[in-house]
């Protein structure tokens, strides 16, 4: 077993949440270790979203996840500039298909006012075609919300992981948390096969773990129920079809069947919403996709002629609460952070400073660093340069004019700077969400053979490990 080391603070789960928190302690002059299961960041809940950028216009008002939400937007819209994340601020259209969803648009208006969304604004049916003539018939009404967006949900959170290691922050890879147990002198140890740390405050932002190691702890207010989002991916030349988020009128239990470009130029349809027992049930079924191509077909008719590039499924961590599950123990020296289910990614800036402050409540001393490290990521979206459109870039490195993926565009230089990132992809998958390489038409029928070679070259390691997909990755 390696050797024991002290933090004062170490967080569990480097997703979403986990990074933005270790992000937000970085800040501090404080020993903060950030542990994660998987062999990556960004693994779970959070690659495998619809990629929306959520204002919170329709969070219950007056709970933590609406609070939460509207002190996030701006934070992150902060970030996102700063550390160069493609984000497009289209827009989202809340549509309703009949009577009783017309009648909710008022209440839905006014909910979004009290969370701050002042700009959200209801809009005739006429004017719902003017902005999207494609729309199937039957249309009555919407509600036009200027602030929803969409963004890339793999660059975000290695942004918030890539800064807070850039400040000081531990990032251990495969530390999959087995046991937290008292150590003397104020410290926990965390046990994990072949390696264990110490801290004295921890924080639990698990996902879709979150209540196994709140029970660790002793506590069993809530249970999270893995909540199934199957997606369906559509070819670039879809993208014309659509001009905003094209959103359902929600329910009490998920934010209903959407259709949605993306920053990479393709289109989503989805998610279902299938409640299970099993953590790990990240498969497409036949069941779940036919049931998207019905409520697509509906929505977007010609949507359906276009050609399908990919599916995936993702796991939100649903409990039996309506809200987010962030109790503070400041006996314990233990915050929780779970139940964040599908808003994680657009919160996590504002969860980051809420539970900062529960920790300091909880007797953290926060000094603040003389100087935080900005952090700047390769930009993999299609509203800015991409490294093979830049003459000057070319110039200065060739690498980034010659194409390895053709579907996507991505260049031997921008594999070469993932590889060696400060927090380097270390699988094919790696490379698939830091680059865009393997997500386009082919599938990485074409290019895969040259991205293992170079994969292999970084790493030392043989091709048949390397070749693993990881759970949730598009298929």
């Amino acid at each position: 077993m390696m050797r024991e080391i002290d933090y004062d603070v170490a967080i569990i789960g480097a997703g979403a949440v986990g990074t933005a928190i270790a992000r937000a302690l970085a800040r501090y002059r404080l020993r903060v270790v950030l542990v994660e299961r998987q062999p990556d960041v960004g693994m779970g809940t959070s690659k495998a979203s619809t990629a929306i950028w959520h204002t919170g216009f329709d969070a219950k008002p007056g709970t933590l996840e609406a609070r939460l939400l509207q002190r996030s937007y701006p934070l992150t819209e902060r970030f996102m500039a700063e550390a160069g994340v493609p984000v497009e601020r289209i827009g989202g259209l809340l549509i309703a298909w009949n009577d009783e969803q017309l009648q909710t648009l008022p209440s839905l208006m006014h909910n979004a006012q009290q969370n701050g969304v002042h700009d959200a604004r209801l809009l005739e049916a006429g004017e719902i075609y003017a902005r999207e003539p494609h729309l199937g018939p039957g249309a009555r009404g919407g509600l036009y919300v200027p602030g929803e967006g969409i963004f890339c949900t793999y660059t975000l959170p290695l942004a918030f992981a890539t800064q807070a290691v850039l400040n000081g922050v531990s990032l251990r890879l495969n530390f999959a948390v087995e046991g937290v147990l008292p150590a003397g002198e104020g410290f926990y140890r965390l046990e994990a096969a072949g390696a264990s740390l110490r801290c004295r405050f921890l924080v639990n932002a698990a996902g879709l773990h979150s209540d196994e190691i709140d029970h660790l702890l002793g506590h069993h207010a809530f249970q999270v129920r893995p909540r199934r989002g199957e997606l369906i991916v559509y070819d670039k030349f879809a993208r014309e079809l659509l001009s905003h988020v094209l959103l359902p009128v929600p329910t009490a239990t998920t934010k209903g069947v959407l259709i949605s470009p993306t920053v990479y130029g393709n289109v989503l349809l989805g998610p279902t919403a299938e409640e299970l027992r099993d953590k790990s049930a990240t498969e497409t079924s036949a069941a779940g996709l036919q049931s998207l191509l019905a409520r697509g077909r509906a929505i977007l008719p010609a949507l359906l002629q276009e050609e399908v590039t990919a599916s995936y499924a993702g796991l939100r961590a649903a409990t039996e609460h309506g809200d987010y599950q962030i109790r503070a123990h400041p006996q314990q020296r233990y915050i929780c952070v779970g139940g964040i289910r599908s808003t994680g990614l657009s919160g996590a800036m504002g969860i980051a400073e809420h539970v900062v402050e529960l920790l300091a409540e909880a007797g953290l001393v926060l000094k603040p660093r003389d100087e935080f490290v900005p952090v700047r990521m390769p930009f993999i979206g299609e509203a800015g340069t991409r490294p093979y459109q830049s003459a000057e870039r070319i110039a200065a490195n060739p690498d980034y004019g010659r194409i390895v993926c053709h579907c996507e565009r991505v260049t031997r230089g921008e594999i070469l700077d993932a590889l060696h990132a400060v927090i380097p992809a270390r699988t094919v998958d790696g490379l698939r969400r830091r680059t865009r390489a393997l997500q386009g038409r082919c599938q990485g029928f074409n290019c895969q053979g040259a991205l293992l070679a170079l994969l292999v070259r970084a790493t030392g390691q043989p091709a048949e490990r390397l070749l693993m997909l990881e759970p949730g990755d598009a298929t």
